[in-house]
């Protein structure tokens, strides 16, 4: 059987460690004896980051932006640690971060349900999709140490000098620290626009959390920000769908994720965001099984990846020529959802089935009994595993199987 034609490239990122030698077995196993397709490859291990100063992110995120579909591989973000281990010119920012400020788009984290797989929220049986406003927030503050007593204000001092404002925060009468952060109403409203988009794409229900009772400003404005555009832009094609926007205080909404069973779409800020995707993974079985989607707010350009890192543990003991017993489903689904985003652009049948064909068939191989020792010992001591080349060979048969029906 001939392969499948793919008319429009995608971007291929490549990364480090185990994740990056699971990477290549996808592509060369699953990936290209399927499509005819070409890829834009781009090397983000930290190893090539190093030597072209970092300049290769940022052309792997422009590339994406013109291809509209990237699919990518874990990669290092270094600390002191591996500054000394791989002898780097300089603590690198986090590439994820880089091109989610490039291509200014959204998180969306989304667990992969498997039926023999034990949650730890039982009554968890629809996905909780945890989209994170990736901009600001703490992870762009200012913090200082106070040594004195003395006063602590908050300024802001517009470039024409026509507004000036002096907030008086606190009179420390001792040492301590003190943070400030901020926000823009541009960042805020394509977040939201993507939110919208994404649900409306889903047919799922959104809301957004915030502490609005005591940021009566900043969290206000992302209240304030949501409300308006669904009033002006999404209200009625929600009524059409079926499907609701509601705004809640965190608080109401971490209760209301341990009560419901799933099945809706959950906005955060972005501290909010990073913290409760991860426990959202963990409450559904395992970070490894957790996708992860970078999408535009008018939802056409999307980057995809695993939760996970890159497996250092495992990469050491590959090295020693040891086989492992790494998961790769969601370094898997990151293709897969790629695929399906450019089939979608394409309208591409064919590639959309052969995507959702490969998801059909890693869920179908592990409901199955066939799955690596993480997975396994989550069912119990009698569930047998297998290796990853082992799983890969399973599943590259099935797919082989597809084709020739």
């Amino acid at each position: 059987m001939p392969k499948i034609e793919v008319k429009n490239p995608i971007v291929d990122i490549t990364g480090d460690e185990m994740a990056n030698v699971i990477w290549e077995k996808i592509k060369n196993e699953l990936i290209l004896p399927f499509l005819d397709i070409k890829l834009v490859t781009f090397d983000l291990g930290i190893i090539n980051r190093d030597l072209t100063s970092d300049k290769i992110t940022y052309e792997a995120a422009e590339a994406i932006n013109k291809y509209k579909t990237g699919v990518k591989c874990a990669t290092i973000t270094p600390d002191d640690k591996r500054v000394k281990e791989y002898k780097l010119k300089k603590k690198y920012p986090s590439p994820n971060g880089t091109i989610r400020n490039i291509i200014n788009g959204t998180i969306f984290r989304e667990p992969i349900i498997l039926n023999n797989i034990p949650k730890f929220v039982n009554h968890w049986n629809e996905p909780v999709v945890i989209a994170r406003h990736a901009f600001g927030d703490i992870y762009k503050s200012k913090e200082i140490s106070v040594k004195n007593k003395g006063r602590l204000f908050l300024r802001f001092e517009s470039f024409d000098k026509k507004q000036i404002i002096d907030e008086h925060i606190y009179d420390f009468p001792s040492s301590g620290v003190a943070l400030s952060y901020f926000n823009i109403d541009q960042s805020i409203r394509e977040f939201a626009l993507s939110c919208f988009n994404f649900a409306l794409n889903r047919k799922i229900p959104l809301y957004l959390s915030t502490k609005n009772t005591i940021l009566q400003k900043y969290d206000e404005a992302f209240k304030k920000i949501f409300d308006e555009l669904y009033e002006k832009k999404y209200r009625k094609i929600f009524k059409e769908n079926n499907i609701s926007y509601q705004h809640r205080l965190i608080d109401d909404m971490v209760a209301c994720l341990m009560k419901w069973s799933g099945g809706f779409l959950w906005a955060c800020k972005n501290y909010d965001g990073d913290v409760m995707s991860d426990l959202v993974a963990q409450g559904y079985g395992s970070l490894g099984l957790m996708t992860s989607v970078l999408l535009s707010p008018n939802g056409e350009i999307l980057e995809t990846e695993a939760a996970h890192g890159t497996v250092t543990s495992h990469f050491l003991q590959h090295k020693n020529g040891l086989d492992t017993s790494t998961n790769p489903i969601a370094s898997i689904f990151a293709w897969s959802r790629g695929l399906l985003h450019r089939s979608n652009l394409d309208k591409n049948k064919s590639l959309k089935n052969f995507a959702k064909n490969l998801e059909r068939v890693c869920i179908e191989t592990i409901e199955g009994g066939h799955m690596t020792k993480d997975l396994a010992l989550m069912v119990g001591p009698d569930q047998k595993w297998i290796n990853t080349n082992q799983l890969f060979t399973i599943i590259s048969k099935k797919l082989t199987k597809l084709k020739n029906t």
